[in-house]
């Protein structure tokens, strides 16, 4: 299980889980293009698109960092050539930017709506068919979108329907791709988190509250690396959940993903998660 030479391009990975996705593909030896919009610091956010080249550097792997808003179509589009000028292809694509607002429909303002919608769905959409072309070229090419299960019960919708729809527009990009490139041999999944993850996002939804409650970004990038080992034409269309790829995968441990202090029952469920999902031990 290795992505040693493959070349991951991987939207909005300047820190939080696309970050974390980056290091476990650079400690295999991968070459890892970070396209994302940070290229000076933020006064709120820690890393820029240059922070994360250089830690990926130091976890043995090649980096390519690109400022990038993937809103934008000729951004996108220079990207992906910067990046196969580079490397010589793509072999990975993980659809990882996105904008969240937890807010109900009067609450949400358009700018606020469109936001959301242009860079969940528009930008995994827009990522997805510039990088297809040059996915096809790859001995093992996969398309990985941090985007939940399709369910479309109404409590997923009713108290942030801009959000959940942005964010099932991602899933819909999985549902479809996984068909439409099948004879390509390109697998398109989708990767969620059963519990809160402790990024930039949670703080600021929560603070120190939320995040001591939540999982570490580590338990995504392992359960991503899985999923990307995977041989591309004999797994595609799933919608997994990051503890029951690494549990399928051996790990039986999941208290290494969590503060010592806070016990599995205490960790806050994210969003979208089936009720009948089981449990893991």
């Amino acid at each position: 299980m290795s992505l040693a030479h493959q070349t991951l391009f991987i939207s909005g990975g300047s820190r939080g889980i696309g970050l974390a996705i980056a290091l476990r593909a650079a400690r295999d030896g991968a070459n890892v293009v970070i396209a994302a919009k940070t290229d000076q610091p933020h006064p709120k956010l820690a890393g820029t698109i240059h922070t994360a080249a250089e830690q990926i550097r130091e976890a043995g792997g090649q980096a390519l960092p690109l400022v990038c808003d993937i809103r934008d179509e000729e951004q996108v589009s220079a990207a992906v050539a910067k990046t196969v000028e580079t490397f010589g292809g793509i072999d990975i694509l993980v659809n990882n930017a996105s904008a969240i607002s937890l807010t109900g429909t009067l609450q949400t303002d358009m700018k606020r709506y469109d936001l959301m919608n242009q860079i969940n769905a528009r930008g995994t959409y827009l990522c997805g068919q510039k990088c297809i072309p040059h996915l096809r070229r790859s001995d093992n090419p996969h398309i990985l979108t941090l985007s939940p299960p399709l369910d479309m019960r109404p409590k997923w919708f009713a108290p942030h329907v801009a959000y959940s729809m942005a964010k099932y527009g991602m899933s819909l990009c999985t549902l479809s791709w996984a068909e439409e490139f099948r004879a390509d041999g390109i697998a398109a999944n989708s990767l969620w988190p059963r519990t809160g993850i402790a990024t930039a996002a949670i703080e600021m939804l929560g603070g120190d509250t939320l995040a001591r409650r939540s999982r570490a970004p580590e338990i995504m990038a392992d359960a991503a690396h899985v999923i990307l080992c995977k041989e591309s034409r004999s797994f595609s269309g799933h919608f997994c959940i990051d503890d029951v790829v690494l549990h399928e995968a051996g790990v039986r441990d999941f208290s290494i993903y969590r503060r010592s202090d806070v016990s599995e029952e205490e960790l806050m469920p994210d969003f979208f998660v089936p009720d009948d999902l089981p449990k893991v031990t």
